[in-house]
């Protein structure tokens, strides 16, 4: 297993060459570790998780916050970590370049730039300005080693412009910019995943199954994506878990929320140094 953060990055670079492989979302040390465990290459924090572990929204979290949930993710295990970097926390390219920079400096061995501004009236940046952000951040990158894969984001169908044609445009010019890979949150079926891949080829496209779907990991490569992240999925999956107990628990009195729950013997097994 890799152990210095340059061999981290050069194992995760490695990954994205050929096959399809899963980057699971931890949203806090533990969960890391646990994923680890398991076998998983390769690790993605996930925004939303981090966000709620604090009694937050997603996309609530301050750039100090993230970057030392970052340090954290890193420390706590061995696996290449992707971060999911919001929109670089700066609006201005040159605040990007900052922002990655200090980034870049936590041990991550990826990072994702979004073009979502967060403004419901006008929720994307306008293509040569997300261009220009994307440009500096892959500078930025290129200064600190160039090292760190960098990948772009199209928003597009998540933040409620489902346009296959422009959110394509707009991936084929981050990968123009300087994206090692490509990401269009929200796309979910084989023609558009087709697309895609097929659009911004030799580049590898990221995809992200949050939810229950009809395709399996097979599928997934057979239409030749690289990787598949989870966003807060398995997050929401652990709420979901917590909040049943505690509803059963405060409505009913009952305790059979606690059932197929893991024991404190695995627990501490699992963390034991």
């Amino acid at each position: 297993m890799p152990s210095t953060t340059a061999q981290k990055r050069a194992a995760f670079r490695a990954l994205h060459q050929q096959g399809c492989f899963v980057l699971p979302n931890p949203w806090d040390a533990g969960s890391a570790r646990y994923l680890q465990s398991l076998g998983f290459q390769a690790l993605a924090s996930t925004s939303s998780g981090h966000a709620w572990s604090h009694a937050h929204p997603d996309g609530a979290m301050d750039r100090d916050a993230v970057l030392a949930h970052l340090r954290a993710i890193v420390a706590a295990t061995d696996l290449p970590v992707n971060a999911d970097f919001e929109d670089g926390y700066g609006n201005r390219p040159e605040d990007v370049a900052a922002s990655v920079r200090l980034a870049v400096a936590t041990g991550v061995a990826g990072l994702s730039i979004e073009d979502g501004t967060g403004d419901p009236a006008d929720p994307q940046y306008p293509l040569e300005v997300a261009v220009a952000r994307l440009a500096a951040a892959r500078a930025a990158i290129d200064a600190e080693g160039g090292d760190t894969l960098l990948v772009g984001r199209a928003e597009n169908f998540i933040v409620g412009r489902p346009d296959l044609d422009d959110a394509i445009a707009r991936l084929q010019a981050y990968a123009q910019a300087g994206a090692d890979c490509l990401y269009a949150p929200g796309i979910r079926t084989r023609e558009q995943i087709a697309a895609v891949v097929a659009a911004v080829a030799p580049k590898p496209v990221n995809l992200l199954v949050g939810g229950v779907s009809d395709l399996t990991m097979a599928d997934i490569a057979a239409l030749g994506v690289r990787r598949v992240s989870v966003g807060g999925g398995m997050a929401r999956a652990a709420w979901g878990g917590f909040m049943r107990a505690a509803r059963t628990l405060a409505q009913d009195g009952r305790f059979d929320g606690f059932e197929g729950a893991a024991t404190g013997g695995e627990l501490n097994a699992l963390f034991k140094a």
